[in-house]
């Protein structure tokens, strides 16, 4: 398929009957390894994705793809997409053009200890700090 897919080389490898053909994808900060958001793909807009390395949604309220930005400017631009064990679900990992929350936020899950502690690990990394 190409050099950034991991895990599948077709899109009929993926598992889009078990969700009714969706497939749930987690999206992730490919520098910083913050989960951002999740959404949902099918297989027009997983192949939207890899065309055009922006990642495209499909949205189950209004039943059409959507790519992420198209409205805001905040793109997510692919860097890596590979699947699960089963073939199910993706990792999406991507560099964000600005929030990726539509409350302006970094992330859809701000209110996460973790986002906090991912933070603190970086900061922790670039100035060469104990981790303790």
């Amino acid at each position: 398929m190409t050099e950034y897919c991991h895990g599948f080389e077709l899109l009929n490898e993926l598992d889009f009957d078990k969700g009714n053909g969706l497939i749930p994808a987690i999206v992730q900060d490919a520098q910083s390894g913050q989960v951002l958001m999740l959404g949902y793909m099918n297989k027009e807009s997983l192949q939207l994705t890899i065309k055009t390395k922006k990642v495209t949604f499909f949205s189950r309220d209004r039943q059409k793809l959507w790519t992420k930005g198209e409205e805001s400017g905040n793109f997510l631009h692919v860097r890596a997409i590979t699947c699960d064990c089963d073939k199910d679900t993706l990792l999406v990992m991507a560099r964000p053009e600005g929030p990726t929350c539509h409350l302006g936020t970094t992330s859809c899950f701000n209110e996460s200890p973790l986002a906090d502690s991912t933070a603190r690990y970086l900061l922790a990394l670039k100035n060469k700090q104990s981790l303790t």
